[in-house]
């Protein structure tokens, strides 16, 4: 009898690729996607950790389902946790969700079998895992390790192969797909982080600090350039880049290069340069308008999108306000808005007070939604 798997996936873009490559290794080994975890032989619940809310629904998860088949009288199936949440360590996922039976690194499914995509027209196409970056707030660090990048000749042999199955869009993943192919400068943060008892924010390397600069046209731009060599794709997207390393040349290219689709991502967490520093970024909201400048000027047509944090530990009335008065500047048509949860294990967690409270995060988030969102909610760009 042929056996099953369902995968449930949490989280961003990278998580919805990471599930693909997951399910094309068990079509691999034989098995069928099932309809519901219902009546699935393995369940894959892949994980995200950027919130505590969204742990809090993995959780949720394992438990309607555990109970489920205990009412039902029926063995459960096999649950298997991969994803974000494995930042906390099998050991510890184990005594949290009892119920789990195999704890998976996704980095242990990789590239070997090809992905099975629901989209026909639109994919995936990773280009780096894991990050290099130290923004305070953040897990990704821990849950996805250091950064590596995938071969150019693996990146173009999967694009040759999309195009084969008739693909004309794609779009390029990776925490920080700017730095792709960047040599690297290889620090452990969390060893930085508890090996030093007296550890302060300045003790925190810059983002930028983390990658030699590249001699002449950055790699980033290079392959963009290759992939943009196949006739047949008619739109490439990139997420997610950052302003730290946004340079001249993907400015340029951008502007010249019609293939490239004209809404960019770019993440600014913050208008404050007080809480910009305190999350580590790396750069100032004067840096950041230069490159919205320098975007606008290479093609007016140019939309952004971008991702900011309300409610980060110290945030006052005033530097919020900054975050409102740029958001009208610069007149982002999307933002994705969050309210700030400490990750334990993060240099934010371990060097600031979650002081803001929960309702003054809500007003806050409510605020820029209206301003963003909820104005453009008839324009908003097509995000796939």
């Amino acid at each position: 009898m042929t056996k099953t798997y369902y995968i449930h996936t949490f989280g961003c873009q990278a998580n919805k690729s990471d599930s693909e490559r997951i399910a094309g290794d068990y079509q691999a080994r034989g098995y069928q996607p099932a309809q519901s975890w219902q009546n699935c032989d393995e369940l894959v619940i892949n994980t995200c950790a950027v919130r505590e809310r969204v742990e809090d629904r993995v959780r949720a998860l394992v438990h309607k389902v555990s109970n489920y088949f205990q009412q039902q009288n029926q063995a459960k199936p096999k649950i298997i946790l991969t994803g974000c949440m494995l930042h906390h360590g099998a050991e510890k996922l184990s005594k949290m969700l009892p119920q789990l039976d195999q704890v998976l690194p996704v980095g242990e499914v990789g590239f070997n079998h090809p992905a099975i995509r629901q989209d026909k027209d639109h994919a995936w196409v990773p280009i780096s895992t894991g990050c290099n970056s130290f923004c305070s707030y953040c897990i990704v660090p821990f849950a996805r390790g250091r950064e590596q990048s995938r071969p150019m000749t693996d990146i173009l042999q999967e694009v040759q192969n999309l195009v084969d199955q008739g693909y004309s869009e794609l779009t390029l993943l990776g925490q920080n797909v700017n730095s792709w192919g960047l040599e690297k400068v290889g620090i452990s943060l969390r060893k930085m982080l508890f090996d030093q008892p007296n550890f302060t924010r300045k003790d925190l390397p810059t983002n930028q600090s983390q990658y030699l600069n590249p001699q002449g046209k950055p790699p980033f731009v290079k392959l963009l350039q290759k992939i943009s060599q196949f006739k047949q794709l008619k739109t490439i997207r990139f997420l997610t880049a950052n302003p730290w390393d946004f340079h001249d040349e993907l400015i340029t290219e951008i502007g010249q290069n019609p293939k490239i689709d004209r809404f960019i991502h770019l993440p600014i967490q913050s208008g404050s340069n007080s809480v910009l520093k305190r999350m580590n970024r790396g750069y100032t909201k004067e840096r950041y308008l230069e490159i919205v400048n320098k975007l606008r000027t290479a093609d007016p047509k140019i939309i952004l999108g971008t991702d900011i944090i309300v409610g980060f530990p110290g945030e006052t009335k005033a530097e919020f306000q900054e975050t409102v008065e740029l958001a009208k500047k610069i007149d982002w048509k999307l933002a994705f808005v969050a309210m700030y949860s400490p990750r334990p294990g993060t240099a934010s967690w371990k060097l600031y007070s979650d002081d803001i409270p929960h309702k003054v995060k809500k007003k806050r988030w409510q605020i820029l939604d209206d301003l963003i969102n909820k104005k453009n909610l008839a324009n908003r760009p097509k995000i796939v």
